[in-house]
């Protein structure tokens, strides 16, 4: 099981058959009964995520959905500024146990899916999904929102979204990969020698992976092998935990702009 805590946004990238499916569903098997909301994000038409929807509190199929549900993410996440603020502390942590908003786990599946445009038109939508996943990474560890990113594909060819995306992901997981640059993107601010594992994993060996966690050093590690039959089943069995939208968001005082930036960490990426 990952711990979020020390480590709050992961990016876990592989080829199909690599293993990445898989720690998704040993991910989704471990925090099922957990008390955390689950969101996802699943461009291919819902077809990874759905089956666990059971347990998903929110899924965004369409770019159009995408945008609204990372509104309304952004929109706990200033809750939970304003509640931190008027208790003067700077994490939900701090706050007292009775008042402590449950961790939100948002699950983007394929996220260069979050960055194609089919066309020009898209290109606003594009950017303003791209600025608004960047701020949520930005700000969410303080308030216990959490991000685990997965992707066949990370390359800059994608834009500059992904790559500031990629600086806020400091939990990286590297399964087999299709091209280099994928690998590089990954695990290239690592020791050298992690890019050269990676590129040794053979395809007879799913589910192995290059992990940098907590004390940034890498690890060869396997990952369990969770089915997604399994995975399901845990989504079902821990449906009652799944709180609606209406739960998780209520309607505060507006934080603005300069309180937000305020709390953005001065290395951030514009």
């Amino acid at each position: 099981m990952l711990d979020f805590t020390p480590v709050p946004h992961w990016l876990n990238t592989g080829a199909t058959q690599s293993g990445k499916s898989t720690l998704v569903n040993a991910l989704i098997t471990g925090l099922a009964s957990q008390p955390v909301t689950l969101v996802g994000f699943d461009l291919k038409g819902g077809v990874e995520l759905t089956p666990y929807s059971k347990r998903l509190t929110a899924l965004a199929t369409e770019r159009a959905e995408c945008g609204h549900l990372l509104n309304d993410l952004m929109t706990e996440v200033k809750r939970r500024m304003a509640l931190c603020r008027d208790h003067k502390v700077r994490n939900i942590w701090r706050l007292p146990e009775t008042l402590r908003p449950v961790p939100v786990v948002v699950l983007v599946d394929e996220v260069a899916e979050l960055f194609l445009m089919a066309h020009k038109g898209e290109k606003d939508e594009v950017a303003q999904t791209a600025t608004q996943l960047l701020r949520l990474a930005q700000l969410g560890r303080a308030f216990g929102v959490y991000l685990f990113v997965c992707g066949q594909r990370v390359g800059s060819d994608l834009g500059p979204g992904v790559t500031a995306l990629r600086s806020q992901l400091s939990g990286r997981v590297c399964h087999r990969v299709n091209d280099p640059e994928t690998a590089n993107m990954t695990l290239g601010d690592a020791d050298p020698a992690a890019l050269v594992a990676s590129r040794q994993i053979p395809a007879n060996m799913p589910g192995t992976a290059i992990v940098i966690g907590e004390d940034g050093r890498w690890y060869r590690a396997p990952s369990v092998y969770v089915t997604e039959e399994q995975a399901e089943h845990a989504a079902e069995t821990y449906a009652d935990l799944t709180p609606t939208w209406a739960e998780v968001t209520t309607t505060v005082e507006p934080v603005t702009h300069d309180e937000l930036n305020a709390l953005l960490p001065e290395s951030a990426p514009a």
